[in-house]
C-alpha cells in the first residue's frame, strides 16, 4: 500500500470532523495521532476504529493554544514514528454571539478564540516543520471555515480567527514551499454531534431541512463529507496544490445574501 510509512497527526480528533479525518486516513492505509484536550474517552474509541484498519496510533492530550502541548505532540509523533508527513489543524472554538451587539465580545474573548484557532496552527506547523523539511514532504490541511470568507458565523471573533487562518495559509504556503504544501478547507455547516448538543434536536433537524432546502445541491453536510475534502489534499491528487483555499458547503455560500 502506496500509503502504508506514512504518519499524520490531526488535532481535535475525538470526535466530530476531527474524528471523521482520522478515520479516513487510516482508511487508506495513513498511520494516526489521535489528539484530544479533553475526552480521552472517546479519543480511545477513535483510536481502536483507526487501529481496525490495520494502522499504527497514538493517543495524545494536548491543548494546540499552548506552544508546549504543540512541542510534545510533535515530539512524541517523532519518538514513536521518526517522522511526520501529514498534519490536519482541525482544533478549533468559538464563543457564540450576536453580530449586531458588539459587547457581546470581549478582548479576552477575541484572544482566546485567535489562541486556538490561529496561533495554534501556526505553533503546530512551526512544531513539524523542521521534521517536513528533513523528509522533503509535507502536506499541512488548515480546518477553517466559510465564516472566514463571507463574515457569517456563532460570532465576528470567530469569522475574524477563520480569515486570518485562510490568509496564514497563504503567507506559509510562499514560505515552506518546496517541501511542505499547506492549503485550507473552508466546511459550511456540519451536521455533528457538537451542533446537535448546542442547538437541542429539534433546532438542529430544522439547520438540516433548511441546508437541504437552500444549497445548490440540496444537501446538509456531513463530518465525512468535509473530511474526504480534507484527505484530497493530504494523498494523490492534491501534491500540486499549495496556498488553495477550498470551500466545501453544497454551494451554500452561493444561495447568501450579497
Amino acid at each position: 500500500m502506496v500509503n502504508k510509512d506514512k504518519i499524520a497527526i490531526v488535532t481535535g480528533s475525538s470526535a466530530g470532523l476531527g474524528a471523521s479525518v482520522a478515520i479516513q486516513l487510516a482508511k487508506k492505509g495513513i498511520n494516526v495521532v489521535i489528539n484530544y484536550s479533553k475526552n480521552e474517552v472517546e479519543a480511545k474509541k477513535i483510536q481502536k476504529i483507526c487501529e481496525d484498519y490495520n494502522v499504527k496510533t497514538l493517543c495524545l492530550k494536548a491543548n494546540v493554544s499552548v506552544d508546549e502541548d504543540c512541542k510534545y505532540l510533535v515530539n512524541e509523533t517523532i519518538k514513536k514514528f521518526k517522522k511526520v508527513d501529514i498534519l490536519v489543524n482541525n482544533a478549533g472554538t468559538t464563543k457564540f454571539a450576536n453580530h449586531q451587539k458588539l459587547d457581546a465580545l470581549t478582548d479576552e474573548d477575541f484572544i482566546n478564540i485567535y489562541k486556538v484557532n490561529v496561533i495554534g496552527p501556526y505553533q503546530m506547523i512551526r512544531a513539524v516543520e523542521p521534521y517536513m523539511k528533513k523528509n522533503k514532504f509535507g502536506s499541512v490541511v488548515n480546518v477553517s471555515s466559510i465564516a472566514g470568507i463571507t463574515g457569517i458565523g456563532s460570532s465576528i471573533a470567530y469569522a475574524a480567527s477563520k480569515g486570518a487562518l485562510n490568509t496564514m495559509t497563504l503567507s506559509l504556503a510562499k514560505a515552506l514551499g518546496p517541501e511542505i504544501r499547506v492549503n485550507t478547507v473552508c466546511p459550511g455547516f456540519i451536521g455533528t454531534g457538537w451542533f446537535l448538543d448546542r442547538f437541542g434536536e429539534e433546532k438542529f433537524n430544522k439547520i438540516v431541512k433548511d441546508q437541504e432546502e437552500i444549497t445548490p445541491l440540496k444537501r446538509a453536510g456531513t463530518p465525512d463529507d468535509i473530511a474526504k475534502s480534507v484527505v484530497f489534499f493530504c494523498l494523490e491528487g492534491g501534491e500540486h496544490i499549495t496556498g488553495e483555499t477550498l470551500i466545501s458547503d453544497a454551494g451554500m455560500h452561493l444561495s447568501l445574501p450579497r
